[in-house]
């Protein structure tokens, strides 16, 4: 594979992305991945239903509660194919996307497609944008120390202590991304909302029907809300490195271009085989963020010409290890909250 050689008269003659795009365009790294996104769904698919199989095949036990671990690792393969039928990588066509998007998030998870693809689409046209990244909005935690100061009551001691609650917050995420999803049935068009109810509809009682008939009530609980706390834990251990702690964009600054406004707002974890597979190939997010529709087992290829142009360009590519990651994240919090306490 070719290095990232970019003349200085190449890119003062256009945008400082296009010779990129031209390079991973050669290279074919932007080119689609039937055969594989077959492979990965088939195989998420089967492990979904050998967990679904393992609960009945156990009974009313608590051991059946044991496998809400793996429901719950294998909810987020599933996640992870339906992020990217919203970024197009899967199939030629918007509508095919679309029903795999529908059926991997709402069928099998009960999260909107919609609305999942509506705020993750908004992110990544604007990654750490104050007033424009639904991610960095003001919601039970605050990204800047301008959104702390306004805070009132609880919210402002949970504002406090943001940084230590952060991963005990993650378990609920699961149960709010449901919530989410039905509150945005309201702003959807009458066509779409009947479908994407439809399907949430179908996956809840579905979901309710395989426990309440192999476990009892108390146990049919205690699975659903170890499931739904893991899936929300995963995904947020996923999500939350990737920009928390890196350039937040002045929304009365210079407008930065696509390349500098991807790359210096997003974090590479790096760690190997075992990092890769946790997080999706996610942890390759510069590179996602400036090839959204690149199919994710190409990011990491796509990784060593994207530096080096960085380098040739001058912009700072940022990498680091999983934890160090986590703890510039929870840095960037708790600095946030910081004139809070000092009150």
């Amino acid at each position: 594979m070719r290095q990232a050689t970019t003349p200085l008269a190449e890119r003062t003659a256009g945008s400082d992305f296009a010779p990129l795009l031209r390079l991973i365009r050669e290279e074919g790294l932007l080119d689609r991945r039937r055969g594989r996104y077959a492979f990965t769904i088939a195989v998420d698919l089967l492990a979904l239903a050998a967990t679904a199989s393992g609960t009945v095949l156990a009974g009313n036990s608590w051991w059946a509660v044991l496998l809400a671990v793996p429901a719950a690792v294998f909810s987020a393969r599933i996640a992870f194919v339906g992020h990217d039928s919203g970024h197009a990588q899967i199939a030629a066509t918007r509508r095919a996307n679309r029903v795999l998007g529908l059926l991997h998030a709402n069928l099998l998870l009960g999260m909107s497609y919609a609305w999942w693809n509506d705020k993750h689409n908004r992110h990544h046209a604007n990654p750490n944008h104050i007033d424009k990244d639904p991610d960095v909005g003001v919601g039970a935690l605050v990204w800047t120390q301008r959104q702390a100061a306004k805070r009132q009551g609880f919210a402002r001691w949970i504002t406090r202590h943001q940084a230590r609650l952060f991963f005990p917050m993650l378990l609920l995420e699961g149960i709010a991304l449901k919530v989410s999803s039905v509150r945005d049935l309201k702003r959807q068009e009458a066509r779409e909302r009947w479908v994407e109810a439809a399907l949430l509809a179908l996956h809840v009682v579905g979901y309710v029907t395989l426990l309440l008939s192999v476990l009892s009530p108390g146990k049919a609980l205690a699975f659903a809300l170890v499931h739904h706390a893991l899936f929300g834990l995963h995904l947020g251990m996923v999500f939350a490195p990737n920009h928390k702690g890196m350039d937040m964009p002045d929304p009365d600054g210079e407008r930065w271009g696509h390349l500098r406004r991807q790359v210096v707002t997003s974090r590479n974890v790096r760690g190997g085989v075992l990092t890769d597979w946790f997080m999706g190939g996610l942890n390759y997010q510069i590179e996602h963020h400036l090839f959204p529709n690149m199919p994710r087992a190409r990011l990491r290829l796509a990784r060593p010409l994207v530096r080096a142009h960085c380098r040739a360009t001058g912009l700072p590519y940022t990498e680091t290890g999983l934890i160090d990651s986590y703890r510039q994240a929870l840095g960037h919090m708790h600095e946030v909250g910081a004139p809070l306490r000092a009150e």
